[in-house]
């Protein structure tokens, strides 16, 4: 892990030009490899969850939770009978449930993943539900082709999110809708140098999406987090080899782990909005 970040490093450094494709490149294939292992069992969502209580529910932890997120994300607009598109489905989980819950007319789910997307139309695929592998920041669609677009937990892994944003516009049809959630760090810092929540709000503007709903989730989130620790360390002891094991707990975001502590102590901030195209 570490000689590979040390060439991705130096690379970067010698031709800062390539970092966008780099970590396109370097996120596609991460997910590529997470999808291997994806739809075992019982976990097919890939997000940090959302809980409204410190009470563990019994069965199926991992994905109650993330399956909360998306209620809390697709369920504070009314898009039944709407046609629905998902950027960044990852495991297919978030995208059949919206179908069954909210009863859009039709659901794409598309991700970066062609691993994933495969996978995902074994597992779900159906009329009315379909997936595709394709790019945030290309959309493969005409302009004018959805009533809403939904985005859970997957922004933060794009190089140019304003482009995907523009994306997101040009395919929502006149007063369409942008289910979004995801986090940001709150300064940007060494720590997290990547586009900080106030970025983020101008980047919403300058693609002329106007903000009808926000909500602060970091407790909730938080709490999903420390709930769903002990399944999630369990997964990791079976199926993760044991040198990577420190990196899958830190990416999950554990109970004690680096993100953990920066979603408590305020570093990190999650976010949920409900964004009109103006």
């Amino acid at each position: 892990m570490r000689p590979v970040r040390a060439g991705v490093s130096a690379i970067l450094r010698a031709a800062p030009q390539l970092r966008p494709y780099v970590e396109k490149l370097l996120w596609r294939g991460f997910y590529e490899i997470a999808s291997l292992r994806g739809n075992e069992g019982r976990t097919t969502l890939m997000n940090y969850g959302y809980a409204v209580s410190d009470q563990p529910e019994p069965g199926g932890a991992e994905d109650r939770f993330g399956l909360a997120l998306y209620e809390v994300v697709a369920g504070a607009a009314d898009i039944a009978g709407k046609e629905v598109l998902e950027v960044g489905c990852g495991r297919g989980g978030g995208s059949a449930f919206v179908f069954e819950r909210f009863a859009p007319s039709a659901m794409t789910g598309m991700d970066l993943a062609r691993t994933a997307i495969e996978r995902c139309r074994r597992r779900y695929g159906r009329p009315g539900l379909t997936f595709l592998t394709g790019d945030a920041q290309e959309l493969p669609f005409a302009a004018g082709s959805f009533d809403a677009v939904i985005n859970v937990e997957s922004s933060h892994c794009y190089p140019d999110v304003a482009r995907f944003l523009g994306e997101v516009v040009r395919v929502l049809r006149p007063g369409g809708l942008l289910l979004f959630t995801d986090f940001r760090p709150v300064v940007t810092s060494s720590e997290y140098p990547q586009e900080d929540i106030q970025v983020l709000y101008r980047q919403l503007a300058d693609a002329g999406l106007r903000i009808v709903e926000e909500e602060e989730i970091t407790t909730a989130v938080v709490r999903a987090l420390s709930l769903a620790t002990p399944s999630v360390r369990a997964r990791v002891e079976r199926r993760v080899p044991r040198p990577l094991r420190r990196y899958a707990l830190e990416f999950s975001a554990v109970e004690g782990s680096a993100i953990f502590r920066s979603f408590a102590d305020g570093s990190l901030t999650y976010r949920r909005f409900v964004l009109e195209k103006g």
